[in-house]
């Protein structure tokens, strides 16, 4: 039986930060006990105090930094130590590249038992003025001449105002340093999107169209988008080039499709497309920028979809891409897609630790992970999103 020493509330220590942790905070060691703290960098010898104690673990805030690491820089942002928007500015942009790099493999290796892991794809992006999309609160009460929209705080419930952010687009800083963003009367939250000529919010022109690799494609402020178009343009590029690999004689399915990105540059090179999206007004979008010639579409959640499907349908596909949202793929879908998926799957993931989780099974199911890239989306923050190219063992189905 293990034994764990209680820390003591506000008790003060020194130690060394060892790594970054999920979300960004400093991992570090005091009496065998293990202690997260924002704000710090790996490399960093911190006088600590903690504030919370937990069975085995404690947060702690930092006093003093003693000695600093070689990694850490001045954060751009004057309001960064307040905002909640950003975690990583005080580190400098190849060590946090280098930080998420590790954490998205140790996860894979941790929670998703592989012992071996392919080559890891890095591509960095922008470190500021990259995020297309961007979504703000309402300040209730704003004080004379501030600003009435803001993020929240990164500890509590209040809205920082802002009056610009070093990540946004820049036709998104032009306008809150104008002056020119308001929230709707009856939100809370809103969405304001930008590149280039494209300037969508929530609160005014909501729908338009977006250009990505020469294409324009219809979007809605309401629905969601990818906040990188740079990044997002080097995804397609990849699975174009994946889709070189798979039998175009069969179909292809896009699960979690949204508006159809991925579909409308991939059409053409499938007889037959299977688009699924539980998201009306996003599959609604999708049909305009797909179009119906040889395009399916189902109004459901990837579960209820592969419900409706024969248990060995899925061998009928010969690629399927996946981008759910952070709680990963469904029980049900993930066990299908194990036993009967296709022989090639790519699977768009924003969250590391159920991507482990469903590579897990996927594995055990008979696939391979034949290839991991991690494309920095969210530059100065601890999100990580990658994509997972899965094989089937022999290139072919399983029966």
């Amino acid at each position: 039986m293990l034994y764990y020493k209680s820390m003591i509330i506000g008790e003060i220590f020194t130690a060394s930060v060892e790594r970054l942790v999920s979300g960004g905070a400093g991992l570090l060691h005091y009496q065998g006990q293990s202690i997260f703290m924002d704000n710090t960098a790996p490399g960093d010898t911190v006088i600590g105090r903690i504030r919370e104690d937990h069975k085995g673990w404690a947060w702690a805030d930092p006093v003093e930094i003693t000695e600093a690491s070689p990694n850490r820089i001045s954060p751009a942002c004057p309001l960064y130590e307040t905002c909640g928007g950003c975690s990583l500015q005080h580190l400098s942009y190849e060590a946090q590249l280098t930080e998420k790099s590790a954490l998205l493999q140790d996860t894979l290796i941790r929670i998703g038992g592989l012992r071996v892991l392919p080559k890891l794809k890095v591509y960095p992006a922008p470190p500021f003025e990259y995020r297309n999309r961007v979504q703000f609160h309402r300040i209730s009460r704003p004080r004379h001449g501030a600003a009435a929209l803001g993020f929240r705080q990164r500890k509590g419930e209040e809205v920082i105002p802002l009056e610009d952010c070093p990540v946004a687009d820049p036709g998104i800083r032009q306008a809150l340093r104008t002056k020119r963003l308001f929230p709707p009367p009856e939100k809370d939250r809103f969405t304001v999107y930008a590149r280039g000529k494209t300037f969508l919010s929530e609160n005014g022109t909501r729908r338009g169209t977006v250009s990505l690799l020469n294409r324009e494609l219809l979007m809605d402020a309401g629905v969601f988008f990818q906040s990188n178009g740079t990044m997002l343009e080097k995804v397609i590029t990849d699975l174009i080039t994946l889709t070189e690999t798979a039998d175009n004689s069969l179909p292809m399915a896009d699960l979690y499709c949204g508006v159809g990105t991925f579909a409308s540059f991939l059409q053409d090179r499938f007889y037959r497309m299977d688009l699924v999206e539980q998201n009306k007004t996003a599959l609604a979008l999708a049909r305009e920028n797909a179009g119906n010639a040889g395009i399916r579409y189902a109004a459901l959640p990837g579960d209820q979809w592969v419900k409706t499907l024969a248990e060995k349908a899925l061998l009928h596909y010969s690629f399927i891409v996946a981008d759910p949202p952070r709680q990963g793929l469904s029980p049900l879908l993930r066990r299908r897609l194990s036993h009967a998926g296709p022989p090639l799957l790519a699977y768009l993931s924003c969250n590391p630790a159920t991507l482990a989780r469903d590579t897990q099974e996927l594995t055990r199911g008979g696939y391979v992970l034949e290839e991991l890239r991690f494309y920095d989306f969210y530059p100065q923050t601890a999100h990580i999103e990658s994509l997972a190219v899965f094989r089937r063992k022999g290139n072919g189905h399983v029966c």
